[in-house]
């Protein structure tokens, strides 16, 4: 057999035998193509619910102090989630009880998706990008916790987002942030109402629509839509900054003064809006990992 026969016969086998490439859920699951089922965590026996996350949301702000920069793109976070038996729970006022679940990061480095914000420089004219303003990328500062879906409309925190802010600008380096992993900017965000220190006043979020889906092909797994919400935080501090100039650290001080840094509890806000979140939930690894695939 010639060369070029033998190449054309190894072809059509591997044709023959490839596995055809996973389609992306859909339907009610759409997005959860991330969600990290090959995790040990996700596996462990002793977990009496599992599930996967995906929430985007398109519009709202990040205010710290008297700056305020406007989420002009969609931000993505997504993570599984899973609630041990003797997991913890959380009483709400009216005596309704909801699971707390721990999360699992994303496949592929996604738990967090976003794109740099542009910020301007406090008295300074903004005129060329980057140089007379700042880019700002959201970067995780460790896991997000205390995850309670069922918090929608309640007046408790829906999770908490541990975050630090990479600041780009031609003169602060490549290791300029605000935030860092071991003093990091907490978002609590809540689809009910705040209680904010002074001067900050309560402010009030939107739990938007709740659409439960039973699974289409009889799967035990739900899927549950919230469409339209708005999540509020208006009590964290924003720490100062560190790392920054051409010599790490020489210009912290005057990003410190530009911006009002540090910002204590009251004077910041931050409001997630138009979010869209969807949340698939399972008694089984396995029956969640086939309702995917089937969707």
């Amino acid at each position: 057999m010639k060369a070029s026969q033998v190449l054309v016969a190894v072809a059509a086998i591997l044709a023959l035998t490839a596995t055809p490439a996973q389609a992306a859920p859909g339907g009610a699951y759409a997005g959860l193509d991330h969600c990290p089922l090959s995790s040990p965590t996700m596996k462990d026996p002793t977990n009496l619910q599992v599930g996967c996350v995906y929430s985007v949301t398109k519009g709202g702000s990040v205010t710290i102090g008297s700056n305020v920069v406007p989420l002009a793109s969609p931000i993505t976070i997504q993570f599984g989630v899973y609630w041990p038996a003797g997991g913890p729970v959380r009483e709400f006022p009216d005596g309704t009880v909801a699971n707390v679940y721990s999360t699992v990061p994303a496949a592929n480095g996604k738990t967090l998706v976003a794109k740099p914000l542009q910020v301007s420089i406090p008295g300074i004219v903004n005129i060329i990008p980057g140089v007379t303003s700042v880019f700002a990328q959201v970067e995780l500062a460790g896991p997000i916790t205390e995850f309670v879906p069922l918090a929608t409309g309640e007046n408790t925190p829906v999770f908490r987002l541990p975050i630090k802010l990479h600041l780009y600008n031609a003169l602060f380096g490549t290791r300029c942030y605000i935030g860092s992993e071991s003093s990091p900017i907490i978002f609590s965000p809540t689809t009910g109402t705040t209680s904010p220190p002074a001067p900050n006043k309560p402010v009030t979020g939107d739990p938007g629509t709740l659409n439960v889906v039973p699974d289409p092909n009889g799967f035990q797994t739900l899927g549950v839509g919230f469409t339209g919400a708005t999540l509020v935080d208006n009590a964290y501090a924003v720490p100062k900054a560190n790392g920054c100039g051409l010599i790490p650290g020489s210009l912290d001080g005057l990003i410190n003064l530009a911006f009002g840094l540090p910002s204590a509890a009251g004077k910041n806000a931050v409001v997630f809006a138009d979010n869209d979140t969807t949340f698939a939930l399972s008694p089984s690894l396995d029956d969640l990992t086939e309702a995917l695939a089937a969707s």
